[in-house]
Parts: structure tokens; C-alpha cells; sequence
């Protein structure tokens, strides 16, 4: 909700302009008075009818209220035009011109009733925006998800097909057809799992189940399991853990699964053999993850689309069986813990940084309880 401060001008200028206008008027007034005296002297009040008194009575009232008519548009006349133009601005916006500001003039209500009116437009502009771009995004999301989920649908009802009419040489073509289909429907379910996960997730009514976690411990953990499947790819790990506690705050399962995402793709993706860097330091009242890989080519020209949905190529996609979700899965995680994650690219280097919040009276609480 926004506050502005109320500004009771309007009505003091409308008092002192009708007080002008009724001055000005007596002042006019008093004018033709003079006028019509030194008329009456001149052709002697006796020989006039009541008719002409009546007309010089007329005539005093119009002058009075003619005088005070246009004086008092004149003094409004800027508040006037400035009126017509919020009305006809109010007019556009809502005729679908949204974004459209009026310029401020003054410090009184019409001021305030100008900046409601801007703030409305943004905002209206802004919420526009965002269902066009969710709108679009929604578009994408089917037109992508078709695609990826129809390549490996083909291949298995292909793969089938020979198979019910017994289009194989041997036993051994065979196994090998089953296998494919295989691999193919696994292929089809992890899909389908992400999809689902990340529209849960995508949930505004989506909650965490969260606990304090020393993120140190279980990234020692996470680390831990992968160092046979690190090592069998000809890979190395230098680890840098600072000594000291990280309670964060986490769903420890959603958790995991961003960083044996950053993980796993660190291991596909790195030059064989090289080094995997994996770092955890504090920053401020944050933790900070960093994991290091040297790969062949940048994986996009700005490197953090990586973080948008679907936004992997064909060719990785046939390649690595990327599906172009887990990074926007594990940013719409870290984004439900309040943290945050970007990339980076320099000579062949790849990095992700990691930020998520400390419980920083955590050490406090435990040492009370």
C-alpha cells in the first residue's frame, strides 16, 4: 500500500479566489454605482420611471454576478486546464494506455490526486507486463515441453512397433531394442517429473518444510558421494570449507537437489581430466557456494539464460539428455529460501556462486537452550 501525505490546499486557494471574486465584484459594483448616480443627476430622478430603476437594479445584479463569474474563472483557470488534462490522461489510461504518467504541477490535492493516479498507471503498466510475460513464457513452456516430450515418445512407440511385428535379427537385437526403449521411457518419466516439479514449485501456495542445517555438514555430505563418480570420470576435487557454522535455514531435500544439480553438471560438462573447484565461505550475514569447471566452450552467449526455462539446445540436448529445467528448478528453490545463484564465464571457466541467508541468532539460541 502506498502512503502520501495529505495536502488540504485546494479548498484554501477556492476560498481566497470566491473572496477575490466578491471583492472584485463590490469593487465593479461600486464603479457602475458612480455611473448610474451621475446618470440619474443628470437627467433629474423625478422625470425617470420606475422602469428604468428597475433596469439600473437589474443592471447592477448582472455586473455583480458577471463580475464575480469571470473573476473567478480567471483565478481557476489554471486548476481548470490542469483538471481537463488528468481527465483526459484518465481518460487514455483507461482506454488501454497503461504507463502513462501526468506531469505534477502544484502541492495541493489535484498534486496528490495526480501522483495516485501515476502510481496507479505503473503499477496497472507493471501487473500488464508480467501477465503478458507469464502468458508468454506459458507458451513456451507447452511449445518446449511438446517438443522434448514427443522426441523420446516417438522413439519408444517406434521401438515397439518393431518389436510387436518382430522387425529383429536375433536375440541380441533384441535386448538391445528393449534397451533403448528403455533408457527412452526413463528418459520420458524425468520429463515429466520436471515438469511437474517445477510447476509445484512455481505454486504461489507452495511451502517449504524448513529446519536450521549446518550447510558446511551437509555439503561435506553431498561432496562425499560423489567423489567415486568424480574420480571415475578423471576428474579431482580441491574442497575449501571455511571452519567455521553455517546454519541456514533450508528444506534440506529441495536443497540437496540444487547442489547435486550444480554438481552433476560440473561432472558432464568438465574437461576430462581437469579440476573441480568447490569452495564454501561466509559473506556478511550469507553463505556463499562457489563450484569451478573448465569446459570446452561457453554453454550460451549470456550465461545466465542458463537459469530460464528450456533454454538448452538441440544439440545438448541430444548429447547430454539436458532437459532444461534443473537450473530453473534449483533457482526457484533458492529463490523460496530467499537466496540467489548466478554464473559466470572466463577462459573456459565456468562458475556458480551460491547465496543463502544465515540463521545469524542461531549460535545464541543454542547456547540458551
Amino acid at each position: 500500500m502506498r502512503n502520501v501525505k495529505r495536502i488540504n490546499k485546494l479548498s484554501t486557494q477556492l476560498l481566497g479566489a470566491i473572496t477575490l471574486s466578491l471583492i472584485v465584484s463590490f469593487l465593479a459594483i461600486m464603479l457602475v454605482s458612480r455611473l448610474i448616480g451621475y446618470f440619474i443627476d443628470k437627467h433629474n430622478p423625478e422625470n425617470l420611471s420606475i422602469a428604468v430603476y428597475s433596469s439600473l437594479a437589474v443592471i447592477i445584479f448582472l455586473v455583480l454576478i458577471v463580475t464575480f463569474i469571470v473573476t473567478f474563472i480567471i483565478l481557476i483557470s489554471k486548476k481548470l486546464r490542469y483538471l481537463k488534462l488528468i481527465s483526459n490522461k484518465i481518460d487514455k489510461i483507461a482506454n488501454g494506455e497503461m504507463g502513462l504518467t501526468i506531469e505534477l504541477r502544484g502541492k495541493d490535492e489535484l498534486t496528490q490526486l495526480t501522483e495516485n493516479v501515476n502510481y496507479m498507471s505503473r503499477e496497472l503498466h507493471h501487473k500488464f507486463e508480467k501477465e503478458r510475460t507469464l502468458e508468454q513464457e506459458k507458451n513456451e513452456l507447452i511449445t518446449n515441453i511438446s517438443h522434448d516430450l514427443r522426441t523420446p515418445l516417438t522413439s519408444i512407440i517406434g521401438y515397439i512397433d518393431l518389436l510387436k511385428k518382430g522387425h529383429y535379427s536375433n536375440q541380441q537385437q533384441l535386448q538391445e531394442y528393449l534397451e533403448i526403449t528403455y533408457q527412452k521411457s526413463n528418459r520420458l518419466k524425468m520429463l515429466i517429473d520436471e515438469l511437474f516439479e517445477y510447476t509445484r514449485l512455481s505454486n504461489q501456495d507452495f511451502t517449504l518444510n524448513k529446519n536450521v542445517v549446518d550447510f558446511g555438514d551437509l555439503l561435506e555430505q553431498i561432496v562425499g558421494e560423489y567423489l567415486p563418480i568424480i574420480e571415475k570420470e578423471q576428474l579431482l576435487v580441491n574442497k575449501s570449507i571455511e571452519d567455521a557454522a553455517f546454519p541456514v535455514l533450508m528444506d534440506v531435500d529441495r536443497l540437496v537437489r540444487v547442489f547435486d544439480n550444480l554438481i552433476s553438471n560440473a561432472i558432464k560438462y568438465s574437461v576430462k581430466p581437469s579440476v573441480i573447484m568447490i569452495s564454501l565461505q561466509k559473506k556478511g550475514n550469507h553463505s556463499l557456494f562457489q563450484i569451478i569447471n573448465k569446459v570446452e566452450k561457453p554453454p550460451s552467449e549470456d550465461i545466465n539464460k542458463l537459469f530460464e526455462r528450456f533454454y538448452v539446445g538441440d544439440k545438448a540436448r541430444m548429447e547430454k539428455n539436458g532437459s532444461g529445467l534443473g537450473l530453473a528448478i534449483s533457482k526457484r528453490i533458492l529463490e523460496l529460501h530467499s537466496g540467489q545463484i548466478s554464473a559466470d564465464f572466463q577462459d573456459n571457466t565456468i562458475s556458480f556462486q551460491v547465496e543463502l541467508p544465515l540463521v545469524t541468532d542461531y549460535e545464541t539460541n543454542l547456547k540458551n537452550s
